[in-house]
């Protein structure tokens, strides 16, 4: 069905190609995985499939690509619609209509299909994956996980005989993931579909795969086999395969149900092990130690107050229109706590009046944040309801929830960007959407979804230069953060040319120049290999341990259950449970990590714990 034919791409001003020697076929119908680190050229390689590359993207194509027989050097996407449908890493640069059920028909529309087929094609997707509640929701407002399964549906509507899809999951909750996954393998084994997929989070999707493509490093041939060969050598696996790894397992596993056949040796060995502890964060300890942790105070370095910081602390665009100086920088798992109370008193506590604060935490508004009975409205949607939520100073929580439960939302009224309709939210003694940003940008700082609305000049160089500007800090100190997530990254090179993770990565490193006492991040894994997402969570425990409070929304539970001393769940804008990350995770099948559902009911979360843990056990 895909033919690459000594296929190569170099880009305009490139001293070498992105991509090179791939010479391999895809078959029909077969659910082809590509995997790689960050940066290797995967999104060149499914851009050379749909067209993209080079009649969109520019560059040089060698060699030769076809589809269904179609020459893709020659046949433009236009040309090649009634076959191959795609999906990038943005869902917003792919939509055409407002309204969901409008992109749902468009695509059928523009290739003249009939009405009635149209009104029963966009009927079984809105079912399929999902959407029927969304159905007459403007897209703009609808969150990141929501607007990727409408991206995915509109190339579903269609019937293309070829799906390409750049990280389909990356911004999904793990059961919309598994929707979405069950629905690709339906159209693969009754359709017989070819799907080429690129994914990150590998412990999603690997079982799935019929193949696994390996592109090992910039530059470097592909290697193309089964998913056990290629996990066997692959520098990028799911914490089930680095498992089996440690634990000598051959062949490895691929998914939970493999490796519980063949735990049990493994837990013997840990029998003998102290269960994992990490401590909790300085504050809680103190708290617990019945002594006041002391106030969260903003970092030493001042960073400048010009309005150009202040925005990229709050996760905006800056003003094209703005003056120059405005322009320069734009406007813009925890172990319990002793006699914490149970989840199923959180649970049943809901709704209730919170009991009197303790006489040991901090006075109110001193903290890096405090959230007291906060409602928010977003037109006819009730984004938030009575939430209440304290962030102590060292303290990091993973805010987790499925699609639209109110994340995003809840990190917007923290720094500022929406105004609570209800309710009181402080930050560092100040209330975020009435402060003026310059004061506020030394408390919090906000990585949001879209890395690109932090990111608008031409070079990395002078992405980095100007924000240790901003910040004050010493030149060469955001350099510093971009090369520790992702050392292969240019000085010179756009970041418009930079993969999603790469993206992000420089848009956290931004973020992070100023030190904000309080961080705040919206997905800050989505495109990241799981080597750069080792490099994240050692520079946010460092802050950390540094007394800085991190709030991170994601749906990626191998970083909660690794980073979050804490958890909280939200659902229908409504806390649902709140408490240490291991009491919440391993309650739910939902949100446990791989490695919890291995060895339940033991209380391990990582393979870091595990190693640690044999180790100690082995030692003489």
């Amino acid at each position: 069905m895909i033919r690459f034919e000594q296929v190569s791409v170099t880009y305009e001003g490139a001293s070498a190609p992105s991509l090179q020697g791939v010479d391999l076929v895809i078959p029909e119908g077969e659910l082809t995985l590509l995997v790689g680190p960050s940066g290797v050229g995967k999104s060149t390689l499914l851009g050379t499939v749909s067209g993209l590359v080079p009649h969109f993207t520019g560059g040089t194509l060698r060699g030769r690509v076809t589809v269904a027989g179609r020459d893709t050097r020659t046949h433009t996407p236009r040309e090649l619609a009634d076959v191959v449908g795609t999906v990038g890493q943005d869902p917003l640069a792919h939509f055409v209509t407002d309204v969901v059920e409008d992109e749902l028909a468009y695509g059928m529309e523009s290739l003249g299909l009939p009405p009635a087929v149209m009104r029963r094609r966009v009927e079984e997707t809105l079912d399929l994956l999902g959407l029927n509640e969304l159905r007459d929701r403007p897209i703009a407002t609808l969150s990141g996980g929501q607007q990727q399964r409408v991206a995915i549906g509109s190339v579903l509507t269609p019937h293309p005989k070829v799906l390409v899809l750049d990280e389909p999951t990356s911004a999904l909750d793990p059961a919309a993931a598994e929707e979405v996954l069950a629905v690709l393998q339906r159209l693969v084994h009754d359709l017989g579909t070819t799907v080429l997929m690129a994914e990150h989070r590998l412990e999603r999707v690997v079982q799935y795969a019929d193949q696994v493509l390996l592109l090992p490093s910039p530059g470097a041939a592909p290697v193309i086999g089964t998913p056990a060969e290629i996990m066997a050598v692959s520098p990028v696996h799911p914490p089930v395969v680095s498992l089996g790894r440690l634990a000598g397992w051959s062949p490895l596993p691929l998914s939970v149900r493999d490796a519980r056949r063949r735990a049990a040796p493994l837990r013997s060995r840990l029998s003998t092990a102290s269960a994992p502890a990490n401590p909790a964060p300085p504050a809680i300890e103190a708290r617990c130690a019945g002594q006041r942790p002391e106030p969260s105070a903003p970092p030493a370095s001042d960073p400048s107050a010009s309005p150009a910081f202040e925005a990229r602390g709050a996760g905006q665009r800056p003003d094209p229109s703005a003056p120059p100086a405005f322009e320069a920088r734009g406007s813009g798992g925890g172990a319990p706590v002793a006699g914490a109370p149970g989840l199923l008193a959180r649970l049943l506590r809901r709704g209730k009046p919170t009991p009197d604060a303790d006489p040991a935490a901090p006075a109110p508004g001193t903290g890096p944040a405090e959230v007291h009975r906060v409602t928010v409205r977003r037109g006819r949607v009730q984004a938030l309801h009575g939430i209440t939520l304290t962030v102590a100073p060292g303290e990091t929580i993973a805010l987790m929830g499925r699609n639209g439960a109110g994340k995003s939302t809840l990190l917007s009224t923290l720094v500022g960007t929406v105004a609570p309709t209800t309710g009181e939210v402080t930050v560092g003694g100040r209330t975020p959407h009435r402060t003026a940003p310059p004061e506020m940008v030394r408390r919090v700082g906000l990585v949001p979804q879209e890395p690109r609305d932090l990111l608008y000049a031409d070079s990395v160089a002078a992405e980095c230069a100007a924000a240790d500007s901003d910040a004050a800090a010493p030149a060469g100190t955001c350099r510093d953060l971009v090369s520790a997530l992702l050392p292969d990254v240019l000085d010179d090179i756009h970041p418009r040319d930079l993969s999603e993770g790469q993206r992000l990565a420089l848009a956290l490193a931004l973020v992070l120049t100023g030190r904000p006492a309080l961080l705040l991040l919206d997905e800050p894994t989505r495109g990241l290999d799981y080597a750069a997402k080792v490099r994240l969570v050692e520079i946010l425990r460092g802050l950390a341990a540094d007394g800085h409070a991190i709030v991170l929304a994601t749906h990626d539970v191998e970083l909660a259950a690794e980073l979050a001393h804490r958890v909280v769940i939200l659902a229908g804008g409504e806390v649902v449970a709140d408490g240490p990350t291991a009491e919440v995770v391993v309650s739910s099948p939902a949100f446990a990590p791989q490695v919890a559902k291995v060895l339940a009911p033991d209380p391990w979360l990582t393979v870091r714990q595990v190693a640690e843990a044999l180790d100690a056990a082995e030692a003489p």
